[in-house]
């Protein structure tokens, strides 16, 4: 047992080295909306490893990115460690309790419906303080910026994370970093592969949302 939680910590620090690294490349800011692929990461390492591990992961790589690459203080470090946060503890809870495909795709589903709500109350009660402005204005923003924003984001990382998840988890178990016996019943066939093709499509719907539409709504802050 303890050689086994020995490998989950010495896989969870990789993962969150690889997630903080991702900041680096790729990574897009428009005023204090920021946009990266490091939900992607740990809600894999969430899917692998737990929940647990995964809401670590998540604090901890809030905490370097809050000391590195963020300028939006303490309101970023709040509003990264949820959206990470949440999206982790959702998807290691739910496919923690069914290992199969429909349940990583089940998980990465409600993951993008947690995080858009979560998120969402959290730019009600906090994104005020950190703006400088009447609730009501964040209010209004909610359908044409923060809605789009979060649920274009944590889509683009489940879709992501489905896609990679696999072939990662296959070369963790020929390292002998995994158990074999770990998510037998999750195999590439073909309903997989239209698993994929679809992920491939939320990935690319994800992105106009964000590189098209999304930068014509925060026209509406600079008017404001």
């Amino acid at each position: 047992m303890e050689k086994v939680n020995l490998k989950k910590i010495a896989l969870a620090a990789i993962f969150c080295a690889l997630a903080f690294v991702s900041m680096f490349a790729f990574r897009i800011k428009v005023q204090f909306l920021t946009f990266d692929t490091k939900d992607a990461i740990i809600g894999i390492s969430s899917l692998l490893l737990g929940p647990l591990y995964g809401v670590c992961s998540a604090a901890v790589v809030a905490l370097l990115e809050l000391v590195s690459v963020s300028d939006t203080g303490v309101y970023g470090l709040i509003m990264n460690f949820l959206s990470t946060g949440t999206f982790a503890l959702t998807c290691g809870a739910v496919y923690k309790y069914r290992r199969t495909l429909a349940g990583a795709v089940t998980a990465m589903s409600l993951s993008v419906i947690s995080v858009t709500s979560v998120m969402l109350l959290a730019n009600i009660f906090v994104t005020p303080f950190f703006m400088g402005v009447p609730r009501s204005m964040v209010i209004d923003l909610l359908p044409t910026l923060f809605l789009p924003f979060n649920l274009a984001k944590s889509a683009l990382n489940a879709a992501i994370a489905l896609i990679i998840y696999k072939p990662l988890s296959s070369a963790l178990k020929r390292a002998k970093l995994l158990p074999y016996n770990d998510e037998k019943k999750y195999r590439f066939t073909m309903r997989s592969a239209i698993i994929t093709v679809c992920a491939a499509v939320v990935i690319i719907l994800a992105a106009l949302v964000l590189f098209l539409y999304l930068n014509g709504s925060f026209e509406i802050i600079r008017s404001k």
